[in-house]
C-alpha cells in the first residue's frame, strides 16, 4: 500500500461466538495486502480472535441484540484494529496470569487472552466508554516490529 496515507475497512459483527472468524479473516486480508509476512499474520488473527471473544463475551455478555464493530485502519507502516462493544469496558486489568498454576489446573484456564493479545502485537490499549457504552481495545501491529 505504498503512498497510502489510510485506508479504514469496518466490519460489524452479531455478539455470537464464531463470528470473531469474520474480524479474523478481514484483518488477514487487510494485513497481507499491505505486505505482512505469514508469522506476523497469524499474530494479528490470533490478536483479533481473542479481542473479539472478549467483547462478545465480556462486554456485550452474549446479547445478541447488540454488535461489536472492527474497525482497521492501515497506515503506511502499521496496522490499527479497533474492536468496540456496547459493554461498559473493565473495571481494572486483571493481575497477570500464572501461566503454571493454569497449565497444573491450580487456577481456572481462562482469563489469559488479554496477556496473550499484549504479547502478539506491537501496542494493545483497553479503553473504557463515556456512560457505560462503546468501550474498545485498541490493537496496533508494525509492518518492521516484532512482538515482545
Amino acid at each position: 500500500m505504498s503512498n497510502v496515507k489510510s485506508t479504514s475497512v469496518e466490519v460489524r459483527l452479531p455478539s455470537r461466538l464464531g463470528y470473531e472468524k469474520v474480524a479474523m479473516s478481514t484483518a488477514a486480508a487487510v494485513a497481507k495486502l499491505m505486505g505482512f509476512k505469514e508469522d506476523r499474520i497469524e499474530d494479528l488473527k490470533t490478536a483479533v480472535a481473542e479481542a473479539c471473544i472478549n467483547a462478545i463475551e465480556h462486554g456485550n455478555r452474549l446479547n445478541e441484540g447488540l454488535s461489536v464493530g472492527v474497525v482497521l485502519s492501515a497506515g503506511n507502516d502499521s496496522l490499527e484494529v479497533k474492536v468496540i462493544d456496547d459493554g461498559k469496558g473493565l473495571k481494572t486489568v486483571p493481575p497477570r496470569p500464572d501461566i503454571d498454576r493454569k497449565i497444573h489446573g491450580e487456577e481456572d484456564p481462562r482469563g489469559m487472552g488479554m496477556f496473550l493479545i499484549q504479547a502478539l502485537v506491537d501496542e494493545a490499549e483497553w479503553v473504557k466508554g463515556s456512560n457505560g457504552k462503546s468501550s474498545y481495545v485498541r490493537l496496533v501491529i508494525r509492518l518492521d516490529g516484532v512482538p515482545e
